[in-house]
């Protein structure tokens, strides 16, 4: 497969999310210049039309037929990003992670693009048995099944800039509580992963087309929750009082907000995820794809701290 060119155009969907802005902060910076932005969020849409005025955007919700196909003609990659991370509906799960995923690839047919970029998460390989897991899984499955040349991406939990959701949340959380909750001790392993050093993982992937091969990208500290609340409020120079409480009444009292909020940012569900005790084996993305990842205090700082881009938050 040619090596895909610095001038060549590149399509990515759900590119106003998380990983798609950080990722076209990355791609930009490596010196890629035909970026194709597709994003059915109008708002973050527009944050990133702001921030990358040089980049194409295109507003289409990917479940359904339009003109954002058209896009994808001479494209030499896709990388898709789009997927439907927390909601109270199954059909939702099943229409932004499966019926969009299928356009996608049918697109990618029509119009011959050579090879495709896909992020997937460590949940399918987790113990965890929810609406997310399981359609992660099948879209896995779709493109692994699709016979269109690629890649997969697994990242464990991330964190960076413009996070409206995880440690971004619990971020902004904390600065403006005087006392931020902890549901039981707080011990629950986590392996978070720094957004910048995943992007680089993807640009690698774009670089060196990779056919077939899976990757698992974990977050090379092994740190549990109470200890990453912990360096985030060091990184933010806060007075907040860190509180256990019971993990019966931390659920309870999740639940019971899920009742008077459409887009709960910490669900009953993700509690469950976080305490289930994943312990995830990944790659060396230094063996790998060539460099080493950030320190965790150092990114959390990088994150949260950082002049040009921790301001700024997507909308959910």
């Amino acid at each position: 497969m040619d090596k895909i060119a610095k001038h060549s155009k590149l399509v990515l969907t759900g590119a106003a999310g998380l990983v798609g802005q950080n990722l076209i902060v990355e791609l930009k910076a490596q010196g890629y210049t035909h970026l194709v932005a597709i994003d059915k969020h109008e708002y973050n849409l527009g944050i990133l039309r702001h921030l990358h005025p040089d980049v194409q955007t295109i507003l289409a919700d990917l479940a359904e037929d339009g003109e954002w196909t058209e896009a994808f003609a001479g494209a030499a990659c896709v990388v898709q990003l789009h997927a439907q991370i927390t909601g109270k509906y199954t059909e939702l799960f099943t229409r932004n992670n499966i019926s969009a995923t299928h356009r996608v690839l049918d697109a990618m047919r029509i119009h011959k693009t050579p090879y495709l970029v896909h992020i997937s998460s460590s949940v399918v390989v987790s113990v965890a048995n929810d609406d997310y897991t399981n359609t992660k899984k099948a879209q896995e499955k779709l493109v692994v099944e699709s016979g269109i040349p690629h890649c997969v991406l697994r990242p464990t939990l991330m964190f960076g800039w413009f996070d409206p959701k995880h440690l971004g949340w619990l971020s902004r959380f904390m600065a403006k509580t005087p006392v931020f909750p902890i549901p039981g001790d707080g011990r629950y392993m986590r392996q978070p992963l720094y957004e910048r050093d995943f992007c680089r993982c993807i640009a690698r992937c774009i670089e060196t087309q990779p056919d077939g091969d899976t990757y698992d990208v974990v977050g090379d500290v092994r740190i549990d929750y109470v200890d990453i609340i912990k360096t985030i409020k060091q990184a933010k120079k806060l007075r907040t009082l860190i509180v256990h409480i019971p993990y019966g009444l931390f659920q309870f009292l999740l639940r019971l907000y899920a009742l008077f909020s459409n887009r709960p940012p910490f669900t009953a569900d993700q509690l469950k995820a976080l305490t289930a005790g994943d312990d995830f084996k990944g790659i060396d993305t230094e063996k790998v794809f060539g460099f080493r990842q950030t320190p965790f205090a150092d990114a959390v700082r990088e994150s949260y701290c950082d002049p040009r881009y921790s301001a700024i938050v997507l909308k959910r």
